[in-house]
């Protein structure tokens, strides 16, 4: 399997040197040559087996003989033993049509453990047989730090700077980050947004000395071995569920748009969706995208949804390419024009193309509130406040019953305390490693949103 850059300049490469690279080096996302498509018996097959089993069967032809299968296959077990669920990804059926997808049981209780819990020991199986080390830098809106800190903690080839925005994640968040005792894991608090996070991260890597004095690599979903270990999940509903007859709606609380995009992944490896519904907060500019075909970029405005608060969806690019039909060019010359314009208007016929398949929904902080409470008053269920967005878009969709919705739960309630205290009047009761968090010292940094004292920070304390 060959991977290509979305902006066509960077030369293909295979998945090992992809899991390495993160970024491509002109700026783009890699993305796989071709889909791989699951025959009829082939997808038939996937239903007796366990969650590991089928990571297996899906991730293979991704990586081909890079990794050999059997070492994958061990890789794929240890990678989700510590899960609190013996399903991994347990889902629940609301009602007649309307299902639940728990993506919290994880070390870290947020849906990017899925992915990040394999990427870890990805990475330190292609380390090891490259004799490598490698300095990961990210950038978070929340969940993403403290997964791939805990999966990359205490590995000698690995040193991690992960840069979240000051004051814009909850403290559940911050703490679960800022608070792991690890000599090759280092916090920034950026003064800024996220899309300023995300702008460092990319900025650096776009300094090729930097980039290959420390080997820079990236854990955001920018990384294409981020995507490929969520596209598992949804074959796992999609199967589930075992009704042949209907077609699967997604409803994805999204931001950076990795993970609708693995969704979106699944559809074209055979996957019958009928549609994806983008949910989001008030920082809606995918919703408004969809509904105008114009994609501009305003403030980030803070929400009880933080994890949302973003406005330049990353891997929005790889579903752009793919409609463009792989034209590089095209990509490159668009999203440098939304990059000094901060607005696009894509092609006519891409944008009816994206919208035969998804749609768009935004939720602002008061109805994510009411739905909260509405759902633990039908369900006796607390659910976190984005996937609250994702359920409020299932009730305004709910006269379509001739196809079965999944709503994706992107992580555990207990991560936001003060939205569920606001929304139900109590606090959920926070799991033995939550509580742990609050009995330890933080260490972290604050820095400007300066690309030269971020530099530095990292040249004095990189491992």
């Amino acid at each position: 399997m060959q991977y290509i850059s979305t902006r066509g300049l960077a030369p293909p490469l295979q998945f090992d040197d992809v899991l390495l690279e993160g970024l491509a080096s002109d700026g783009g996302l890699y993305v796989p040559e071709k889909w791989p498509k699951l025959s009829k018996s082939e997808f038939a097959d996937l239903k007796d087996l366990s969650y590991p089993e089928m990571a297996l069967e899906i991730m293979c032809p991704y990586i081909g003989d890079v990794i050999p299968r059997e070492i994958l296959k061990n890789i794929l077990i240890e990678a989700y033993a510590n899960f609190s669920n013996s399903q991994i990804a347990p889902i629940k059926q609301i009602d007649d049509s309307t299902w639940l997808l728990e993506l919290f049981h994880g070390p870290t209780l947020a849906f990017k453990d899925y992915a990040l819990q394999v990427v870890g020991k990805l990475f330190n199986y292609v380390l090891e047989q490259k004799q490598k080390t490698v300095t990961i830098i990210g950038a978070t809106s929340g969940d993403t730090g403290s997964a791939a800190i805990e999966a990359c903690k205490n590995q000698a080839a690995i040193t991690l700077f992960m840069l979240h925005p000051k004051g814009r994640v909850s403290e559940v968040q911050r703490r679960q980050m800022t608070t792991v005792e690890s000599s090759n894991i280092h916090n920034i608090a950026l003064e800024g947004t996220f899309d300023d996070c995300q702008d460092m991260v990319k900025l650096l890597f776009s300094d090729q000395k930097m980039r290959e004095k420390y080997n820079l690599s990236a854990v955001n979903s920018i990384n294409w071995a981020r995507i490929l270990s969520q596209i598992v999940y949804y074959f796992w509903a999609g199967i589930s569920i075992q009704d042949i007859n209907k077609k699967l709606i997604f409803i994805v609380p999204t931001g950076n748009f990795g993970n609708i995009f693995a969704g979106y992944a699944a559809h074209k490896m055979g996957l019958p969706v009928q549609k994806f519904l983008v949910a989001s907060n008030e920082n809606n500019i995918l919703t408004r995208y969809l509904n105008t075909g114009n994609m501009t970029a305003l403030d980030v405005k803070p929400t009880i949804a933080p994890s949302m608060d973003i406005q330049i969806s990353s891997n929005f690019e790889r579903l752009i390419f793919d409609v463009y039909n792989q034209n590089g060019t095209s990509v490159r010359e668009a999203m440098n024009t939304f990059r000094t314009t901060n607005s696009i208007r894509f092609s006519e016929e891409s944008w009816e193309t994206i919208c035969d398949l998804f749609d768009g929904f935004s939720a602002n902080d008061q109805l994510i509130r009411e739905t909260i409470l509405k759902f633990y008053e039908t369900q006796g269920e607390l659910i976190d406040p984005h996937t609250a967005t994702g359920i409020a878009a299932s009730l305004e969709n709910k006269n379509n019953t001739d196809n079965n919705t999944v709503c994706l739960a992107t992580a555990h309630p207990a991560k936001f305390p003060d939205a569920i205290k606001d929304s139900v009047g109590f606090s959920p009761e926070a799991p033995k490693q939550l509580k742990k968090i609050f009995q330890k010292e933080e260490k972290f940094t604050v820095l400007p949103n300066d690309f030269g004292e971020v530099k530095n920070f990292i040249y004095k304390n990189n491992n």
